[in-house]
């Protein structure tokens, strides 16, 4: 029986307001009417990531806003309790609806685990069917409940967690895919240049033959076949022939569009909008773009869209916005929809900005040879912003955009720190594993990892971007021998491991780079203070190691979080490196129940510390830049590797984490309207019944509904 606390969040889980009053004040009328649009389309599209998490999650949110649009909590908590439902449980429903919201679906953002409600299901029952909602339309309402009421529950081991085929639950794909579809789909879009960050894979199975058909769906508003923008001349749409390597004939693969279209059009139409008020042509050509790529499903207007954003430098309102990050595609190569908006901090901007001036002498101290770093350093546009609107499944504390490997090697990129994020995340947070002394609260976010570090590239004609006779592979003191051949990405080519591999590597940078004191002076930190910051960084990540193990499942022996698995294996790699640099200790707690300490030697940072994450980090960067996924995953699955063969036992080390983690905290976004032609700010206190409200005040009318409702049940045959 699985042990429900890890499925559940408690009545006491955090939440906090993501202030952004003080920012958006300081706009003008022009400003907060993009902002306002741009949060709309944001928040319109990130109702997609309910389609793209489980096949109930749409269902689920359909019967949440119905109850909750119906009428006041309070007079719905009455007739729950009237009915036989406890305070404590009507509470655990408002958590439960609460962290939906927050995680845009049943499983959770960060962790990729499911979870479910923390009070008996008959009880739910008779908070929903008691609703205003269900007095007013009984038939519906029931029929919604027994469509959701056993998946919204539901422990089997593929619902546990993300995941493909027998580990776990995935909707990029149809229930009855697994890796190997996974791994046929991808070699077909690769040989079709086209990209998977907006794609999904439906698999159907002729009964007699046994042989699969695959349909690829692009995302876009438009249904029809036609070209694609930026795929001009090319037979994209309909269906192909395609043999795949390691498989007797060809397999038929159909490609068509329309994904999620009638949110689409929403997402368009406030897109459109927006560009009325945007201050500058970059924003208007940019935003021209992104409706193009949203309009017709062509990655290419994206990407030209994120080439007009980089050049649009230190705006005063920030957005982006499509089908970005692959964490939670089991195959790490189909983007989650995620829109932002928001508002320049200039005072932590400035700090930023100083740090890229510098970038080239910094990035110098990296660990490999100036070969394997970019030819010429792309300066980003480096800016800390207050959110005002966050569309998506979680809220990063930073992100590096954008994922496409050809613009950020060659035509730049911008670094956003989300600055409330950073304030709201660590506010009053307890610090577990480590001595009072440690107890402290550091958002020290790794600055030029994402950006540093070249990939050594073929070009259609032929022509490589490295000279094979001048570069030496700094593990085999020969040739280069492999690179990213026409048509290849990181993503593609390094798969599912791409995620987790480059988020340990950006963080390797960080406290690599975090040893120069020239780095801590930039944001004012010298003498003592730096050295403590220095020491703060790097326990800051052992802790960071060790929690990760919340993210691992013995079950499946998989990790569903990939900056966790990255951080697990930076501990890993800093006890490795022995003369007690790292030691993890088993105590009592105050409580008598068993606790860890972590020690972290100060003095051997310099002397141990920075030469094993040197060396670990020269590796990580040479398998990335040479294409060498093999000696990449054989060398990282050691370090992810989580056992009981040998101290320290991480296996029984994660049963004491897990005993003592603390709820993730969920974020209250404010919400802006138009009034009397001005926009308006609605702001909230932090509360569980607040971040339901906001929800309730963003999708107001039964409109969107409608939409869900269509698109959910075109999802259901094939789930």
């Amino acid at each position: 029986m699985a042990d429900l606390s890890q499925f559940t969040f408690p009545n006491d889980t955090p939440v906090c307001v993501l202030d952004c009053m003080e920012a958006f004040a300081g706009l003008t009328d022009q400003e907060k009417l993009y902002a306002h649009y741009l949060a709309q389309a944001s928040f319109a599209g990130g109702l997609i990531v309910l389609i793209q998490t489980s096949p109930e999650s749409p269902g689920i949110y359909l019967l949440l806003q119905r109850v909750f649009r119906s009428q006041p909590l309070d007079q719905l908590k009455s007739v729950a309790e009237s009915n036989g439902v406890t305070s404590d449980e009507f509470q655990a429903f408002l958590v439960y609806a609460a962290a939906f919201y927050s995680n845009m679906g049943n499983y959770k953002s960060f962790g990729d685990s499911k979870f479910i409600p923390n009070l008996p299901q008959n009880k739910v029952e008779i908070i929903v069917l008691n609703s205003a909602a269900a007095v007013a339309d009984p038939g519906n309402m029931s029929k919604l409940w027994n469509a959701v009421k056993d998946k919204m529950f539901s422990l089997t081991d593929r619902e546990k967690e993300l995941g493909l085929g027998e580990k776990g639950t995935s909707t990029y794909y149809s229930s009855n895919c697994d890796v190997r579809d996974a791994e046929l789909a991808q070699e077909f879009l690769v040989s079709m240049d086209l990209s998977p960050y907006n794609t999904r894979i439906f698999k159907t199975e002729d009964p007699t033959t046994h042989m699969p058909t695959y349909e690829i769906r692009l995302a876009s508003v438009l249904t029809q076949d036609g070209e694609i923008p930026g795929m001009e001349g090319k037979k994209i749409l309909g269906s192909h022939k395609f043999t795949p390597k390691d498989v007797v004939g060809p397999i038929t693969f159909n490609v068509t569009r329309g994904d999620y279209s009638k949110l689409l059009e929403v997402v368009v139409q406030n897109l459109e909008q927006a560009a009325k008020h945007a201050a500058n042509d970059n924003e208007r050509q940019m935003l021209g773009e992104y409706v193009k790529c949203f309009q017709t499903g062509s990655i290419p207007a994206h990407k030209d869209g994120s080439r007009f954003w980089i050049r649009n430098k230190g705006p005063i309102v920030e957005t982006y916005i499509g089908f970005i990050e692959s964490y939670r595609d089991p195959q790490g190569t189909k983007g989650e929809f995620e829109g932002f908006v928001a508002v320049v901090n200039k005072a932590m901007s400035a700090k930023f900005a100083a740090l890229v001036e510098n970038a080239e002498r910094f990035l110098a101290h990296l660990p490999w040879p100036a070969e394997y770093e970019k030819d010429t350093f792309l300066r980003p546009d480096f800016t800390s912003l207050d959110v005002l609107a966050f569309g998506g499944s979680g809220i990063p504390a930073g992100i590096n955009i954008p994922n496409y490997d050809d613009i950020r090697q060659d035509e730049g990129f911008k670094n956003v720190s989300l600055g409330n994020v950073l304030v709201a995340g660590y506010k009053d947070t307890k610090i577990t594993f480590l001595d009072d002394a440690d107890k402290v609260q550091v958002g020290l976010h790794e600055l030029l990892g994402h950006g540093s570090g070249k990939l050594f590239r073929e070009e259609a004609d032929g022509k490589l971007n490295f000279d094979r006779n001048a570069v030496t592979h700094t593990e085999t003191n020969g040739k280069i021998t492999s690179w990213y051949k026409p048509g290849e990405t990181w993503d593609s080519k390094f798969s599912s491991l791409a995620s987790t591999y480059e988020e340990c590597r950006a963080e390797c940078v960080g406290i690599y780079l975090c040893l120069l004191s020239d780095v801590l002076h930039i944001f004012g930190h010298t003498g003592d203070d730096s050295d403590d910051i220095m020491y703060i960084n790097w326990l800051n990540m052992v802790r960071a190691g060790l929690l990760a193990l919340e993210f691992y499942s013995p079950e499946t022996r998989a990790w569903r979080q990939a900056h966790m698995n990255g951080r697990f294996v930076i501990l890993r790699v800093l006890l490795e490196a022995g003369e007690g640099l790292v030691q993890i200790q088993r105590v009592a707690g105050e409580d008598g129940k068993p606790d860890l300490r972590i020690k972290l030697d100060r003095s051997k940072i310099i002397s141990i510390g920075k030469p094993a994450i040197g060396n670990f980090l020269r590796k990580l960067q040479v398998y990335k830049s040479t294409a060498d996924y093999g000696k990449a995953k054989e060398m990282y699955d050691v370090y992810s590797d989580v056992n009981d063969s040998s101290e320290p036992h991480f296996l029984s080390l994660r049963s004491i984490v897990l005993d003592r983690k603390q709820p993730r905290r969920m974020f209250v976004q404010q919400h802006t309207y138009i009034q009397d032609g001005k926009v308006e700010l609605k702001t909230y206190d932090a509360s569980p019944e607040n971040l339901i409200q906001s929800f309730v005040d963003r999708f107001p009318t039964p409109d969107m509904d409608t939409v869900m409702e269509e698109l959910w049940d075109k999802e259901k045959p094939y789930f």
